[in-house]
Order: C-alpha cells, then structure tokens, then sequence
C-alpha cells in the first residue's frame, strides 16, 4: 500500500509539472519573498495551538476534568509529525494513544474524540468554501482534476454528517445502541466487548452532551481554519500571487479534502497538485503554483515536525507503540 501511495503522489507531481518549466519554478523559488513567507509559516504553526485549545473542549478524562494543557500539545505535536513522517495518517493513532498514555483517558475515548474533531473539521470547512465559491463568483460546474467542486463538497458533508449523526446516537440513546450492539452480534463475548467499546467512545463524544463545550468547539472550529487560510493568503505575497483571502479559503478547503484520504507520509504530490490547481481557477500559472505548493509545503511542514520530535524525546513515548496498540 506505502508503494501504491507514493506512486499515486509520484504520478500527481509529474501531471502537475507537464508542460511546466522547471527553470521557471526554480526562479520563482529564489524570487520568493522571505518576510511574508516567515509570517506565513509563523500563522501556520499557531495553528496546531489553536487546534489543541479546541481538543481540549472535546476530551475529558473520565472524571469529567479537562485533560491537562500539556498532554495535548504534546499529543497534538506528536500526531502531526506523524502524520508528516508516516503514511496513511497514521498520526490520528499516534496522536489518540499519546494522549492516552499522557492525560489519563482511554484509548477509544481518545480516538472517538479525534473523530468528531475531524467531523466538525469537515463542516467547518465545508462552510468556508461555499462561502469562497460564493465570493470568488465561480460558476456551480467548476472542475477540480475530472470532479465538479461542489458535488465533491457534497459528498463530504454526507461523511461528516453521518459521523456526526452516529456519535450523537451513542450519546444520546445509550440503551439502545447497546441492545442493538447485542442483537447484531450472535457471540456473547464479542458482544460484550463491543458494548465495553461503545460505553468508551460514548466519553470521548461527550462534548456531543454540552452545548457550551460544542458552541465552544465550532467556535475555535472556525478561528483554526480562518488562521490556517491567513497562512495561505500570507505566503500569496512572498509570490506575488494577486489572489485574495477568498483564494485562501479556497485552495484550503481543495487541499484539506484532497488530502483527507490515506496517502504517503507527508502528503507530497498530493498537496502541491492540488494546491496549483486551485489557484489555476484564479489564473495563476502553473510554473508559480507549484513553487508556491512546494515552498508552503515544506516550510510549513518542518516547524511541526521539529516540536513533534521534541514532545517525542520530553515525554519518553515510543511512536512504534501506537501501531501496536489495542482499543
């Protein structure tokens, strides 16, 4: 699978450089400006702060306090060098059993926790981009590599919906999920078992219970994606690219889903093709998209990387041991 997705990414950069000069690339790359781009990459990294402000409003330990500030920064930084150094998003594991280990939860209350996290990601993301299909005045049938835009937007709200929609479920009607948790499983045992999981992913949707600590959640929901895009916008001037923050908020929103799904560590290929090709809906031309995807890539990537490693070496916590972990 690993061979497979760097493949597709291999594939993706080679389509996103045909018919591209890479001595053009090369010259914007040294052309590029340093001040916006370290703004850029400032705004970035406050992100993951931002982001673990908004985990601690979805995750209680089982005693109802908050989980400690430090264990989820620690986690945070940890999943998100993972998900940067190892493929299939293997850092949403790394990132529930650090905090597992660290802030004294359960491994499925950790998980379930990360899942409505990526729910209310998708919605709020979702959101911003009709909002910058809107503004950008682009007609309903744009096509982004073979797929119309707002179908494929479509088609993500359902996810979301339906993840969002199960967890409520669990909350809400725990006697019934457990009945049928008993009637669809013919063996005791694994019955049993099932239900034991399903009480502790129900403490890790428990934020589904409170409507401050979810009004809360979708407000930091927002702020993280709005500071995600200045990023974009930022780094636009260290280019030149004349797009505005409806372009941010829409090469964000292309890049978020684009990215979404399993891939090789890092998401290389997949993020720059996709980056170029939603700035080529505004004119930009391909040669500086893809200096622009490639530098924004990978400047963005290594501040994250590096505190990850950090949290790693501070808290003693072996990477491998997530992969090996049982809920």
């Amino acid at each position: 699978m690993t061979v497979i997705g760097l493949a597709i990414s291999i594939a993706l950069l080679a389509w996103a450089l045909r018919d591209t000069s890479l001595s053009e690339v090369l010259a914007h790359f040294k052309s590029a400006r340093l001040g916006p781009l370290g703004a850029s990459v400032s705004v970035a990294t406050l992100v993951f702060g931002i982001r673990t402000i908004r985990w601690r409003y979805l995750l209680r330990r089982p005693d109802g306090r908050p989980v400690a500030w430090p264990a989820l920064w620690h986690a945070t930084a940890m999943g998100f060098m993972a998900n940067n150094t190892l493929p299939f998003r293997l850092g949403e594991l790394v990132r529930s059993y650090a905090v597992s280990r660290l802030g004294q939860v359960s491994l499925p209350m950790a998980f379930s926790s990360v899942a409505v996290e990526r729910a209310l990601d998708g919605m709020t993301l979702l959101g911003l981009l009709v909002v910058a299909l809107v503004r950008a005045r682009l007609p309903a049938d744009t096509m982004i590599m073979g797929a119309r835009l707002d179908l494929a937007a479509g088609r993500a709200a359902v996810v979301c919906a339906v993840i969002l929609l199960g967890a409520i479920i669990v909350v809400a009607l725990p006697r019934f999920t457990e009945r049928m948790a008993r009637r669809v499983v013919p063996f005791h045992g694994v019955a049993e078992r099932l239900v034991g999981l399903l009480e502790s992913l129900r403490g890790g949707f428990s934020a589904l219970r409170s409507p401050a600590r979810l009004a809360a959640a979708v407000a930091w929901s927002v702020v993280h994606w709005l500071v995600n895009a200045l990023s974009f916008y930022l780094a636009f001037a260290a280019f030149g690219i004349e797009v505005g923050f409806t372009g941010a908020l829409l090469v964000q929103g292309i890049v978020a889903f684009a990215i979404a799904a399993p891939s090789t560590p890092g998401y290389f290929g997949v993020f720059e093709f996709f980056v170029a090709a939603g700035l080529a809906l505004f004119g930009v031309p391909k040669d500086v998209g893809i200096a622009y995807g490639i530098t924004y890539h990978i400047t963005t990537f290594i501040p994250i990387t590096l505190l990850g490693l950090y949290s790693l070496v501070t808290t003693g916590l072996q990477v491998k041991d997530a992969r090996a972990a049982r809920v």
